[in-house]
């Protein structure tokens, strides 16, 4: 059985309250115990409603909800470069086409296989992340027999989407700085 932070919240008003705070003032959970994702609408206004009903004296809260309510500012909003932001609430938008600005084009070791590139997909202009490359193989770039070998497995004459890892894999061989070593002609 899990362990819950346990709220002593009492509900005083008439008006009718959401079906979220009523789930957490009937059952004795803190509101910091949302049922609702953190940083989700519904999360926002179950903090917001708690908040409003708290000060105007409706709900009588005690121990960690009431520490939240009385000394941040969570259920508040403002406007930050004119969009609504909710305040005291750390929460990070990732979003890789506006705030890191990859290298596009430059493989580079790491990711869950043993390189990644980042490319520019022509049909929606959205940046992409491709990752390709067994971490448990070394590969023999120096040597011409296994070069061609590869490329003739693989295929690499007729690969020219950018966009797909094959297309990347077979042409490792021209980004030297992923080993120290030099660039080879053709393809891997």
């Amino acid at each position: 059985m899990e362990a819950r932070i346990k709220s002593y919240s009492q509900f005083l008003g008439h008006q009718a309250i959401s079906e979220g705070l009523d789930y957490h003032i009937s059952r004795g959970y803190s509101i910091t115990e949302s049922v609702y994702r953190p940083g989700s609408k519904a999360h926002l206004e179950i903090l917001a409603e708690a908040r409003s009903l708290y000060f105007s004296g409706s709900l009588l809260v005690e121990g960690v909800d009431r520490l939240l309510l009385e000394t941040t500012d969570l259920g508040k909003t403002g406007f930050y470069q004119g969009q609504e932001v909710s305040l005291d609430l750390p929460l990070e938008e990732l979003d890789i086409n506006e705030e890191k600005k990859p290298k596009l084009g430059y493989p580079t070791r790491g990711g869950s296989k043993k390189y990644v590139v980042y490319v520019r997909n022509p049909q929606t202009g959205n940046i992409k992340k491709i990752q390709f490359g067994d971490p448990g193989l070394n590969a023999k770039v120096s040597n011409p027999k296994a070069r061609k070998s590869f490329a003739a497995r693989h295929n690499c004459a007729e690969k020219k989407d950018r966009t797909k890892a094959g297309y990347w894999a077979c042409r490792i061989n021209r980004y030297a700085h992923l080993w120290g070593g030099k660039t080879y002609p053709g393809f891997w």
